[in-house]
């Protein structure tokens, strides 16, 4: 069955404006005041966009508006093909002076705090013209839909995004330098057993999933990891440890400085390896955009020349501390 394609020439530009500012403010009278028109006439212009893409883009309930899996897919492009219109049109009427352009970014809350956000004033130096607007959602998984460029945590997937691999994560036990000399001497079981263990919780996955994990690959069998304090974000979970309590499964490249700093230490070389990495992924469009591309390249010459590379930016923060 052959498919339908809208002809560029009939683009209904007022219905997707109206589309979004009803997606925006969540309601149809606050996006019809927002937009300086009668909310008879936005009504119009969103049923309108329904009729002409066949689907329902908003579910209508009596006290709730939610946008239906076609208006999830269609907001995130009409967001930012209105973005880049303004951003285009500032340049002209700027009369090629640099334009200020602000860049949504999404990173992990662990990656952010430990690597990129001590050393994004480093972008910003050489980069004036570019203003980040960094969010950074719990979970795992695809990047939001709103986004320029995400750094996510994830398993490797499929996708039409443009996606570089930073780093594949390779885990092990970290704890407090008191803890490791206390229990010297012990083998990898007894040091487990013996211990408190810190959990790091991660999305669609059980409490336990690190130190499941651990143990089963590296052949530990009828250990009880179903104990120990849960945290949501690695940064948490490294705090606790920090403070001399408990024994967690951490990426070593997050905390290399403070393994550096002697602050944590590692007992044992056993790792932990499920899959998981950090990518960094983009829109194909947004390769040809100057802000998005300045940033990618400077995320992948920071952090995308292997285990080395996060190692050697966080040496760098930590010495401009």
């Amino acid at each position: 069955m052959d498919k339908k394609a809208i002809d560029r020439r009939w683009l209904p530009l007022n219905a997707l404006r109206a589309f979004e500012g009803v997606a925006k403010h969540g309601s149809f009278t606050a996006a019809a005041n927002a937009l300086l028109i009668s909310q008879s006439a936005l009504s119009r212009h969103v049923i309108a966009l329904e009729r002409l893409t066949g689907v329902l883009l908003f579910e209508r309930r009596p006290h709730a508006l939610t946008l239906t899996k076609a208006g999830q897919h269609l907001l995130p492009a009409v967001v930012k093909s209105f973005d880049r219109l303004e951003y285009a049109l500032d340049d002209i009427r700027n009369e090629g002076a640099p334009a200020q352009r602000t860049l949504r970014v999404q990173m992990p809350p662990s990656f952010a705090v430990q690597l990129a956000v001590p050393i994004l004033q480093d972008f910003r130096r050489a980069s004036t013209e570019v203003d980040i607007d960094l969010i950074s959602p719990y979970g795992v998984g695809p990047p939001l839909g709103d986004v320029d460029i995400a750094v996510v945590y994830s398993k490797p997937t499929v996708t039409d995004l443009v996606t570089d691999l930073l780093w594949a994560v390779r885990q092990s036990i970290l704890c407090h330098p008191n803890i490791a000399a206390a229990h010297r001497g012990k083998d990898l079981a007894a040091f487990i057993e013996a211990n408190e263990l810190i959990h790091v919780r991660i999305a669609d996955a059980p409490r336990h999933h690190f130190w499941t994990e651990f143990t089963r690959q590296n052949g530990l069998a009828g250990i009880d990891v179903e104990r120990g304090m849960v945290f949501d974000t690695a940064v948490l979970a490294a705090q606790y440890a920090l403070g001399g309590q408990g024994i967690a499964v951490l990426d070593t490249n997050l905390f290399a400085a403070e393994i550096r700093a002697g602050k944590l230490v590692k007992p044992f070389d056993a790792i932990l390896d499920d899959g998981y990495g950090y990518y960094l992924t983009t829109q194909p469009e947004g390769l040809a955009d100057t802000a998005i591309s300045l940033f990618r390249s400077w995320l992948i010459g920071r952090f995308g020349s292997g285990a080395a590379a996060p190692a050697a930016a966080v040496q760098l923060a930590v010495s401009n501390e």
